[in-house]
C-alpha cells in the first residue's frame, strides 16, 4: 500500500498545517501494514519570511518518505503566493508523473492544495481524501479588493466544486463549515476531525499559580498577523485603553505586520512589544511567562464559520484566555474553555470591558486537554482515511 500526501506545509515549519500534517502522518505509518509506504511531497519551510530552519531535500523514515521542494523566497503577498504555489504544483506534477498510489491525501487551506490533489488523484486514477482547513471561495470576498474577489470568485468556484467532486470524502476542520459545504454538495460525505493539541503542550506541569495582580498584566498573542487576524484593527486603540494595565507582546509575522507597527506608532502607544516568530520550545516559556492569552479574528462574514487552532494551544496552557472572535469560535469557547472571555471583533470597548471577568489566575483543563489532544484526533482521522481505501 502506498499513500500520497500533499501540504504546502510540514515539519519544521511554524504553521497550524504543518503541526496537523505531520501529527497526521505519524499516526497513518502507525496504522498502516507492515509494507505500507507514505510519500510525502511539501515545500521547505516558508510560512514566514522571518524566520529560516534548516530541512533536508529528502529525508527516508522507516515508512515514510518526504520531499522538500525549494521556492522562490516571498513575502506574504498575493502575487508572492501564487509564484510559491505554481513552483510547488510543477514540481508535484512531475514527482507523481506515472506513479501507483492506493490513494491521494490533500490537506489545504487555500483551495490550490485540494485542486492540485483532485488533479494528480484523476490522473493517476487514484482514489482521493481531501482535508479542507479553510472556505477559500468565502474567504476572498471579504479580503481581496472587491473588482478582484468579483473577478476571481466564479473561477475559484468551479474549482472549489470540481475538487470536492473529486474526492471519495471530505473532513472538515471546524463544524463551523457544516453549513457552506452540506448546501452545495449534498451527495459527499463528510467528517469533522478538528486541530488538537500537541503533545509539546500536554507534558507541562499543572498550571496552579496565582498570576500578577498588581502592577502591568502581560498580554500574548503569538500567530500569524494577516488580514484575517485583524490586530492592526484592534490592538492600536485597545493598547491605548489599557496604558498603565495591561502591556501586550505580539510574536509572529504576516501580510499585515507593518500595518500594525504603523498604526501603534500613530496611536503612540508604549505597551505593546513586536518580535518575530520564535520556535515552539521558546514560544512555550513565552505562554508559560504571560498572564493572559489574546487572540483575535477579522470582522469578516467568513471568520464566523472558523475554529482558529490557535485556541488549542492556548487551552491546553491552563491561562485566561480574552478572544475576538464571534459565529462558531465563540460557540467553542463559551462550551469547551472555563476562565475565557469573548468580544466582538475590532470592538476596543468591548474588549476592555470583559477583560476585567477574566480571573487572573492558571488553571487545569483536563476535560479539555483529554478530549482535544492532537494524537488521539489524528489517530481517528487516519483510521477513516484508511477504511476509505477499503
Amino acid at each position: 500500500m502506498k499513500i500520497l500526501v500533499l501540504s504546502f506545509y510540514f515539519r519544521p515549519d511554524l504553521s497550524a498545517g504543518s503541526f496537523r500534517t505531520t501529527a497526521f502522518v505519524d499516526s497513518l505509518k502507525e496504522q498502516l501494514p507492515v509494507d505500507g509506504r507514505i510519500e510525502v511531497l511539501t515545500t521547505f519551510p516558508n510560512r514566514y519570511n522571518s524566520f529560516s530552519v534548516e530541512a533536508s531535500t529528502e529525508e527516508r523514515l522507516p515508512g515514510v518518505s518526504i520531499f522538500r521542494i525549494e521556492l522562490p523566497r516571498h513575502q506574504s503577498g498575493m502575487f508572492d503566493q501564487v509564484k510559491a504555489f505554481v513552483s510547488f504544483a510543477r514540481a508535484v506534477l512531475g514527482k507523481t508523473q506515472g506513479q501507483k498510489y492506493d490513494l491521494v491525501f490533500a490537506t489545504s487551506s487555500r483551495l490550490m492544495t485540494a485542486v492540485l490533489g483532485a488533479y494528480v488523484a484523476r490522473r493517476n486514477r487514484t482514489p482521493l481524501y481531501l482535508d479542507l482547513r479553510d472556505i477559500f471561495v468565502d474567504t476572498i470576498k471579504d479580503v481581496l479588493p472587491r473588482y478582484l474577489a468579483i473577478l476571481t470568485m466564479p473561477i475559484f468556484t468551479l474549482l472549489e466544486r470540481w475538487a470536492i467532486n473529486s474526492a471519495c470524502k471530505v473532513n472538515l476542520v471546524s463544524k463551523g463549515f457544516s453549513g457552506y459545504f452540506s448546501t452545495r454538495y449534498p451527495k459527499q460525505k463528510f467528517s469533522y476531525f478538528t486541530n488538537g493539541i500537541d503533545d509539546e503542550f500536554l507534558s507541562l506541569p499543572s498550571p496552579e499559580s496565582v498570576l500578577r495582580t498588581d502592577g502591568m498584566v502581560e498580554v500574548l498573542y503569538a500567530g500569524n498577523l494577516g488580514e484575517g487576524q485583524g490586530l492592526h484593527a484592534i490592538i492600536p486603540d485597545l493598547a491605548k485603553r489599557m496604558q498603565g494595565r495591561v502591556r501586550f507582546t505580539i510574536i509572529g509575522d504576516g501580510g499585515r505586520k507593518d500595518a500594525l507597527r504603523a498604526a501603534l506608532i500613530s496611536a503612540g502607544v508604549d505597551n505593546v512589544v513586536l518580535m518575530p516568530p520564535i520556535k515552539r520550545e521558546q514560544l512555550i516559556k513565552a505562554y508559560l511567562a504571560a498572564d493572559v492569552l489574546f487572540l483575535h479574528l477579522n470582522e469578516y462574514d467568513a471568520f464566523r464559520k472558523v475554529l482558529p487552532s490557535k485556541l488549542f494551544e492556548y487551552g491546553a496552557m491552563g491561562k485566561p484566555i480574552w478572544a475576538g472572535v464571534s459565529g462558531y469560535a465563540a460557540e467553542f469557547v463559551r462550551t469547551e474553555l472555563d476562565n475565557a472571555v469573548i468580544f466582538h471583533p475590532c470592538d476596543a470597548a468591548e474588549a476592555e470591558r470583559v477583560f476585567s471577568q477574566l480571573r487572573l489566575q492558571n488553571g487545569s483543563r483536563d476535560r479539555f486537554v483529554d478530549k482535544f489532544a492532537r494524537a488521539k484526533i489524528s489517530n481517528e482521522l487516519a483510521a477513516d482515511v484508511l477504511r476509505t481505501i477499503g
